[in-house]
């Protein structure tokens, strides 16, 4: 019998390399600390679409070596065990041959590993002479990719085995007796349809190390004639394809190789947001509070021109966090000393330029139900709690979020719990002045807000929110109403003007608290989608009391806004939206003078135009019907165009 046997070896040179490749690896189970360095630096690789392959040790080089391999009865394997059952085919026993040509590939990767092995860039590679050098060489490496690696877009580009294929047929067959394939992530082989022949080879790979390391470590089972005969088979089948599949995986281990050592970074990753702001405010006279006669003073606003950049360097140290670290230059200039009124800023606004950090916290995922945050600066209210509102592109200030979030931005911390559950708690502290070591400032003893919010994620479609926020020496309205609102007890600046004339209103003069001021905010939003249509908007109250008279001043501050929008208009990614609300008013107030007698509405529409995956054009207008809540007051309307680059 193993004279027979050897007789047929010798007349079949791929079966003398399906041979060797069975040998090779019971002597790399036998002996491994033998092996020369060139015979253990096999390099693992995660194909493409291809199925999960559960062997874990790569093949070995080329070794001529013996293995007996016991005989049985055919039964199912017990891959778990790590043996092979009886069989009533002879077995084949003490194989000693070469590697098939064509088959000196690497293994497809251990499904807990998603990594690309690196293997050691040549010199020229890793060193090149320049930048420019070194960008064409990733360049030319990432058009390699794209030829060698294309993406499956077509159904017909799948044809080359079909399921009806003799070959495909007996792999399936052989996967289904040695496990050699674990499945796709939905657990199955996919045997309805068709495949690439690459992508057949890359699983006729795995079976071959399958069946090596099965033979070498067997003591009980063994691999039937029949199994090593359809091998044989299939290896002169896919040969080409099998040479070509070990290339490829070279190619690619060189650009991994190569990228990976002129990255910035391993863990931090880096992103950009830069806005050109194109804006102009038109209206016959300067806004004044209310109650004050018209103002003489006409509203005067030239055109501008400006930016906002904003550089996001996103460190993650476990894959479940991120630390922020942002870096911001802006010279978008308010228009309220123009306008006189803080109703016409934008979102975008404020700085002269200068390079500052921004933003410095730290986010972590403990669980999918439970997240926290801490951040030195720039923490802000909305990072932390959900604000439920469907037009995040609005370009004015009032617009793009609610008066609620904007009462702290600082240093603080905040827990998030309930992830993606109907419900999503929020809770968040944050200080304006923290940094501060003096008197009436710090962490406590200064201006602070602290947060609580309740949200019902009835589905994807619906959520409603529930949200108080108690701060102490902040501004009622937010920042996006009236004087009166935002500083219902500061001090009068309606007196004598720079020019001598008796109860005029002068934006140039300050209107900042003079007082310490306690707030209780409360607010309902919801936003509910209906298919492309977004339809939401909220309703906000706020409490205030003048602290340092013993809450002899109260107040009453409301807003409110109505929001629609409708996604993927005109284009995917693009959205038309519409914003009627009414910015934060002083209803009330037991200090005489400081409080709005008439409403002012804020009216919005823009429209987002998604010109590519990184750049977006948005223009868009607001008009303010009686600015500062006072019907004396002349209609101001604002134009923008925004060019927002994402990369």
């Amino acid at each position: 019998m193993l004279k027979l046997l050897g007789n047929a070896l010798k007349v079949s040179p791929a079966l003398l390399g399906l041979s060797l490749l069975v040998a090779s690896g019971a002597y790399a189970a036998q002996a491994p600390a033998t092996q020369s360095t060139s015979e253990q630096t096999k390099t693992a690789v995660t194909t493409p679409d291809i199925a999960t392959v559960t062997n874990e040790s790569p093949v070995e080089s080329s070794i001529s070596v013996s293995q007996a391999v016991p005989s049985g009865a055919s039964t199912p394997l017990n891959l778990a065990a790590n043996t092979l059952p009886e069989a009533s085919q002879t077995p084949v026993e003490q194989l000693s041959v070469s590697q098939p040509m064509g088959s000196e590939i690497s293994p497809i990767a251990n499904p807990a590993d998603t990594t690309l092995a690196q293997s050691t860039p040549s010199a020229e590679a890793t060193t090149p002479g320049s930048t420019s050098e070194v960008l064409e060489q990733i360049n030319q490496y990432t058009n390699q990719g794209s030829q060698s690696l294309d993406q499956v877009t077509n159904v017909s580009q799948l044809s080359d085995v079909s399921p009806g294929d003799w070959a495909y047929e007996a792999l399936r067959s052989l996967v289904e007796r040695y496990g050699c394939i674990a499945g796709y992530p939905d657990g199955t082989f996919r045997g309805n349809r068709a495949t690439t022949r690459y992508e057949f080879a890359a699983g006729l790979n795995a079976c071959l190390q399958q069946v090596e390391r099965l033979i070498a470590a067997s003591v009980e089972g063994f691999v039937t004639r029949e199994d090593l005969e359809t091998l044989q088979r299939l290896v002169q089948e896919f040969e080409v394809e099998l040479a070509t599949l070990g290339t490829r995986v070279d190619d690619l281990e060189g650009r991994v190789a190569f990228l990976e050592d002129h990255q910035f970074s391993t863990t931090t990753k880096l992103n950009a947001e830069v806005v050109f702001l194109l804006s102009d405010a038109f209206g016959d006279e300067v806004a004044v509070p209310s109650g004050f006669a018209p103002s003489t003073e006409d509203l005067d606003v030239n055109t501008t021109f400006a930016d906002r950049v904003r550089l996001n360097f996103d460190t993650s140290f476990t894959g479940r966090d991120r630390l922020r670290t942002r870096l911001q230059a802006r010279n978008i200039q308010p228009l309220t000393e123009r306008t006189g009124t803080v109703m016409t800023e934008f979102y975008t606004q404020g700085g002269d330029n200068d390079v500052i950090l921004d933003e410095l916290s730290y986010r972590g995922t403990l669980t999918d139900a439970f997240t926290f945050w801490l951040g030195t600066t720039g923490l802000d209210l909305d990072d932390i709690a959900l604000a439920v509102i469907g037009t995040p592109s609005a370009p004015s200030d009032f617009g793009s979020l609610q008066p609620i979030y904007k009462l702290a931005s600082g240093a603080g911390a905040g827990l998030t719990f309930g992830g993606d559950g109907p419900f999503r708690i929020d809770a968040a502290y944050i200080a304006n002045e923290a940094a501060d070591p003096s008197e009436g400032s710090g962490l406590f003893a200064g201006s602070y807000a602290a947060l609580g919010q309740i949200t019902f994620q009835a589905s994807e479609f619906l959520q409603i929110s529930g949200t108080y926020v108690h701060g102490y020496d902040v501004s009622p309205g937010g920042g996006d109403g009236s004087r009166y609102a935002n500083a219902p007890f500061g001090g009068n600046p309606f007196s004598t003007n720079a020019d001598g004339d008796p109860n005029v209103f002068d934006p140039d003069l300050p209107d900042f608290l003079s007082s310490r001021t306690s707030v209780n905010a409360y607010q309902i939003a919801a936003n509910f989608q209906l298919g492309a249509i977004n339809i939401g908007g909220w309703v906000g109250y706020s409490n205030a009391i003048d602290e340092l008279n013993r809450g002899a001043g109260r107040v009453d501050v409301w807003n409110y806004a109505a929001t629609l929008a409708f996604n993927d208009f005109g284009g995917e990614g693009n959205q038309l939206g519409f914003i009627f609300g009414m910015p934060p008013r002083n209803r009330t107030n037991n200090l005489t003078g400081r409080r709005d007698f008439d409403t002012s509405y804020h009216i919005e529409a823009y429209y987002r135009y998604q010109l590519n995956d990184n750049i977006a054009i948005i223009p868009g207008a607001f008009v303010l019907l009686n600015p500062e809540h006072n019907d004396a007051n002349e209609d101001i309307y604002v134009g923008t165009l925004q060019t927002v680059f994402t990369f």
